[in-house]
């Protein structure tokens, strides 16, 4: 005992307090019991067979194939040297770098995952060359296949498979006049005179070796961040495009986590990690450091000078310079989501911690189709399987633009759209057509002053199948073949779109066969997408949605000719017609969504307060956001939604009236997450209704920044994303317009 305390006093006293982890001290410095190892071993055969932990043949192999593209880049960089008529002196030691970055870098990376890497080339080595003799030089290789150049994103990538192993490649060229093997990204100074795209290009690797720097115990991290990506991607909440988290994000979080408790090990991160999420008090910061400033001015994420930093949801900011957050595309329905899934794994630990049920309960998947009452599907159709490809791509990244739409409609408190995508049946299609679905659960406001109102989504989706097309008109995308469809449907019609297993309750058979037989390009694409720090992507279609929870049954309401349709069949426009009931909360057991009625006199401030015990520090100091008001303010006065939502449109526009400000609508969303656009475009101030300035930004005390939970309403341009002036193609590609109209009861 004594020899334990003193190796505990000398830890104290030495070296690893002496590094400081995080923005704030721990939370516990408390060391690990032998209870929490035989946790954890249980942990690690959970998560063994969902094929999260590669085997030591397959981690030589990517080894192997590493070392022979870095040697490939020496090579080519020696040849291009050449040309440029260096002295054969200076290109001996030219160098060049192959650098890893996402979850391959974090050691987290699982069974058959892509490897995204960084190709670091002297300061005489162009990114024309990169495209052009390097691509070329890559055709020639025996073991590359699927060789694709996509020189206009906006982050440059070349993609391929060298032997059997997907490889994300970007490149960047530094300010140096070679690049040694020992050479550390991690410098600021780097960025110096750099292009903007090489700082983007750089991004990844820099924000990667900085998370894993900031962690206190690598080993320990990399289990937890193994276990709440499976359990995230079970879940249904993995994909940045689509306004979840993608890898990054989690990563982060993961790593604040190992930071409050340091000498914790997995079985117990992963419970703390959920007491922290399901407590934080959003829209406050994650942050991993201080934010510092390097004086390469460079925009960064600060809500006290960039108006638009405000309005972000659920920062989770990255700690290599320049920060930026990660998590641009969260909404309000997203966040609602995501934080009762941290309420529910928070309750599913403790039951595990106190011997009540097994990890397993943990990475159990929700049913989907058995939650709402109401459902939009959405389906994107192509003529070839090419096609369908990249139409899928482009339709997936503006998805999230639907949900904004819908969510800013006053009759709608919650759109969720569920990640995964399904394949059209063959029954109900063409034998030369591609289609895949995706599918939206709706929560609609309770009537409390009507007994029935009538509903029109009609504006909701036209707006958001008129940015689709006209962002592909603009790239030159939309081919003959190539619709959108929105339809709206009924829980007990569901069947008419999916077999029957996946949609009823009992069965616990995994979609991963189904989707990856279908649609296994749907992760993997060239499209407009990509979080570049993903190596698993965004869009999972190995993640299986087939376990049911328990869900009130449905009040019976008057049937309507509306009220069993057929799956749509292009082109002809879908009216539809129903009498839903209200859509009532579950009872307050269930573990389903609690979604706040607008217009409620229930003041919801209490659930910000973390109880008695169990405060989460967030983040202190100066350049930083700092807590909250107390729950004493006034509701109008609380932060991003405690006091409702967002301000909704007062009512879809009628078919006749001419769509107003579409504009509006193409700011709301950018193409790339803020993680990809680490710079957004510079705002005019605020409009109406932004709500109060900033004050006291020249007091030494910290002062609470106004976030505005907007829902998005003043978002910034992308400058990816095509002007809202551009007109809606009118050449012979048929345009669907659907009408969606329903009637709903109380």
């Amino acid at each position: 005992m004594r020899e334990m305390s003193a190796a505990c006093n000398n830890m104290l006293s030495g070296q690893q307090p002496q590094k400081h982890y995080g923005i704030t001290s721990s939370i516990s410095l408390a060391f690990p019991r032998e209870i929490d190892r035989l946790y954890t071993q249980k942990l690690i055969e959970a998560m063994k067979p969902f094929g999260v932990f590669e085997d030591e043949d397959e981690l030589n192999h990517r080894l192997a194939v590493l070392g022979k593209l870095n040697s490939f880049v020496k090579e080519w960089i020696a040849e291009i040297s050449e040309t440029k008529n260096l002295p054969p002196s200076a290109v001996v030691n030219v160098g060049g770098k192959i650098f890893t970055f996402g979850s391959y870098r974090l050691g987290v990376h699982t069974k058959g995952a892509d490897i995204d890497a960084l190709c670091v080339a002297p300061r005489h080595v162009e990114r024309s060359d990169f495209f052009s003799s390097f691509f070329e030089k890559l055709k020639q290789h025996d073991e590359i296949r699927d060789l694709r150049a996509v020189e206009d994103a906006f982050v440059p990538v070349i993609k391929f498979k060298f032997d059997g192993i997907e490889i994300d490649l970007l490149f960047a060229r530094l300010a140096l006049p070679s690049i040694p093997d020992n050479l550390d990204l991690r410098g600021d100074s780097l960025l110096r005179n750099l292009d903007i795209r090489c700082i983007r290009s750089l991004n990844g690797c820099r924000v990667t070796d900085e998370i894993l720097y900031l962690v206190p115990d690598k080993e320990n991290f990399r289990l937890t961040l193994r276990a709440i990506k499976l359990w995230a991607k079970r879940r249904g909440i993995y994909s940045n495009m689509l306004g979840f988290l993608g890898g990054v994000s989690w990563a982060m979080l993961v790593a604040r986590t190992c930071q409050l408790y340091p000498n914790a090990v997995a079985s117990t991160l992963v419970h703390k990690f959920f007491l922290v999420f399901s407590k934080w008090e959003w829209p406050n910061p994650v942050l991993l450091k201080q934010p510092e400033d390097s004086n390469l001015n460079l925009p960064v994420w600060d809500p006290r000078v960039n108006p638009s930093d405000r309005y972000h949801l659920m920062p989770i900011i990255t700690p290599a310079y320049p920060q930026q957050n990660s998590t641009y595309n969260v909404s309000t329905s997203t966040r609602t989501i995501m934080s009762e899934e941290f309420k529910y794994g928070l309750t599913v630990t403790d039951e595990i911690l106190q011997g009540k049920a097994d990890w397993s309960k943990l990475f159990e998947p929700p049913n989907f189709f058995q939650k709402y009452k109401h459902y939009i599907v959405l389906t994107a159709s192509a003529s070839t399987e090419e096609n369908h490809l990249e139409w899928v791509g482009l339709v997936e990244s503006k998805i999230r633009v639907l949900v904004g739409n819908l969510e800013r409609n006053e009759y709608i408190t919650l759109a969720h759209v569920n990640p995964q995508s399904f394949p059209w049946s063959k029954e109900n299609r063409s034998e030369n057509e591609f289609v895949s679905m995706w599918f939206i659960g709706i929560n609609f406001k309770k009537l409390e002053n009507a007994d029935c109102v009538n509903i029109d989504l009609t504006y909701d989706i036209q707006s958001f199948t008129d940015t689709v097309y006209r962002q592909a008109s603009n790239i030159n995308m939309l081919k003959d073949g190539m619709t959108i469809e929105a339809t709206h449907v009924k829980k007990k019609q569901l069947h008419q779109y999916l077999p029957a297993e996946m949609v009823h309750r009992g069965k616990k058979k995994s979609l991963g066969d189904l989707n990856r037989s279908s649609n296994s390009g749907g992760s993997k694409r060239c499209s407009l997408d990509g979080s570049q720090l993903d190596s698993s992507r965004d869009t999972d279609t190995g993640t299986p949605f087939s376990s049911p929870t328990p869900v009130s049954k449905a009040c019976k309401s008057a049937s309507t000719p509306g009220d069993s349709i057929t799956p749509p069949k292009p082109p002809t426009p879908l009216y539809v017609e129903c009498s839903p009931v209200s859509e009532p909360s579950p009872s307050g057991k269930e573990l389903g969504m609690s979604i706040p009625v607008i217009g409620a006199t229930t003041v919801m401030a209490k659930s910000t307060a973390p109880p008695v015990g169990s405060t989460i520090p967030t983040v202190v100091g100066r350049n930083v956001i700092p807590h909250m008001s107390s729950p004493n303010a006034s509701t109008s006065d609380l932060p991003n939604g405690l006091n409702g939502a967002a301000p909704k449109r007062p009512h879809s526009p009628s078919l006749e009236e001419p769509p107003k400000k579409l504009k509006d609508t193409e700011q709301m969303f950018s193409d790339d997450s803020a993680f990809k656009e680490p710079y957004p475009p510079s705002s005019n101030g605020q409009d109406e209704g932004d709500g109060p300035a900033v004050e006291g930004l020249a007091m030494t005390k910290p002062m609470p920044i106004p976030t505005i939970d907007t829902s998005r309403t003043q978002r910034l341009p992308s400058k990816e994303l095509p002007d809202a002036s551009s007109p809606i193609p009118t050449s012979n590609l048929r345009v669907i317009k659907n009408s969606i109209r329903l009637t709903l009861n109380r």
